[in-house]
């Protein structure tokens, strides 16, 4: 079975998180929802707490299919543990996504150098070395980006197509009547 793992911070933007939670576990992910925070409780940049599946440092991240960080706060930029994840990540080859203000967290990697991408308007200069594109999601080999809030759908079914298959993401599309 494929795996996903999304991570939490206080300050996560919820539609990008649990969007992405739904679109993946409608495609048939096992999906884990990590907190990053001190507690399994995180609250979101709306006020909305959630309660995640577990706690960052008891899951195995690295041996999920897809490791996803939603936006909403720079904070995810300053959780070294996460930061040290996706650097192995991306030295195996293995898909890491984030959308709105996270892609900044890989620019910050050095992770997208050479590479096209998207993210938040404004947070481009964090994303150092990238070719932006203003489109709802980038796929560049195992780098996904999404560019906001409202693309959070996009930028789930993009991941679903990389990680299971496009068939699979269109039939989630469809039962969505996002056609």
């Amino acid at each position: 079975m494929t795996t996903a793992v999304v991570v939490l911070i206080d300050g996560f933007e919820e539609i990008e998180a649990l969007a992405t939670v739904d679109i993946l576990r409608r495609g048939g992910v096992d999906v884990t929802t990590a907190s990053l925070t001190e507690s399994r409780t995180v609250t979101g940049s709306h006020a909305i707490p959630v309660q995640a599946d577990a706690m960052f440092a008891d899951v195995d991240a690295q041996g999920a299919d897809v490791l996803v960080v939603p936006g909403g706060t720079t904070a995810f930029n300053d959780h070294e543990g996460l930061k040290k994840e996706i650097v192995a990540r991306a030295k195996s080859d293995k898909y890491v996504a984030s959308i709105c203000a996270a892609p900044m967290v890989l620019g910050g990697l050095g992770l997208l150098k050479g590479k096209n991408a998207t993210c938040y308007p404004g947070f481009e200069k964090y994303c150092d070395g990238a070719t932006m594109l203003d489109v709802p999601a980038v796929v560049d080999g195992k780098i996904i980006t999404g560019h906001g809030p409202g693309w959070a759908l996009e930028f789930a079914l993009t991941i679903l197509a990389e990680v299971v298959s496009a068939q699979t993401a269109e039939d989630v599309r469809a039962g969505l009547l996002l056609d």
